[in-house]
């Protein structure tokens, strides 16, 4: 099977379980922005040296693999749709417990910080900004048709959780966070 089938040239694209749309639907850029996301979150995983940091970004990148497949199926093909793992909220419970432990070595926060310090916690701070774009995409098919609230929560919570490890990479590196000072002239 060849990688390409010239069937997206004119603009289209297949939906899982049948059926074609624009490639400018809001459906494609929702699915489209969640697998920018989960490129995104492989990035951290390979930047990143903590072992228990990787395996949480392995996780939620299968995790956003079902979430793409959730996307790219309309609520209206059921056959299709039953086929695809939900996201739902044992997904939201693991991303809040990550945030809770992580949180836990970490000093509060006194000031808003800059995306930086270590090339680990960049990739994160990058990966929690690719994060909210998806969400907004989410949210936006969200408006026109259902898909329900888990989804656009564990986009929420994700963003979070991708902060805050950024905030621990820095942490275990020694690094300190890169701290907004203000309006710079």
């Amino acid at each position: 099977m060849k990688i390409y089938t010239r069937r997206g040239d004119e603009g289209d694209t297949d939906l899982f379980g049948g059926g074609r749309i624009s490639k400018h639907d809001l459906r494609v850029e929702a699915y489209g922005a969640v697998d920018e996301l989960n490129a995104s979150v492989g990035l951290c995983v390979a930047s990143s040296s903590q072992t228990d940091l990787g395996a949480i970004g392995r996780r939620i990148q299968g995790q956003l693999f079902d979430l793409g497949g959730t996307l790219a199926t309309p609520d209206a093909d059921k056959r299709a749709r039953s086929s695809v793992p939900e996201i739902g909220s044992e997904e939201v419970a693991l991303l809040e417990a990550d945030i809770d432990r992580l949180e836990g070595e970490l000093e509060p926060l006194q000031r808003f910080i800059l995306p930086g310090g270590t090339s680990a916690a960049a990739a994160f701070h990058l990966a929690r900004t690719v994060c909210r774009r998806a969400e907004r995409r989410a949210v936006a098919l969200h408006q026109r048709e259902s898909v329900g609230e888990a989804p656009l929560r564990f986009l929420n919570r994700l963003s979070d959780l991708l902060f805050v490890m950024a905030r621990v990479e820095n942490r275990r590196a020694g690094e300190p966070d890169v701290e907004w000072a203000g309006r710079s002239r």
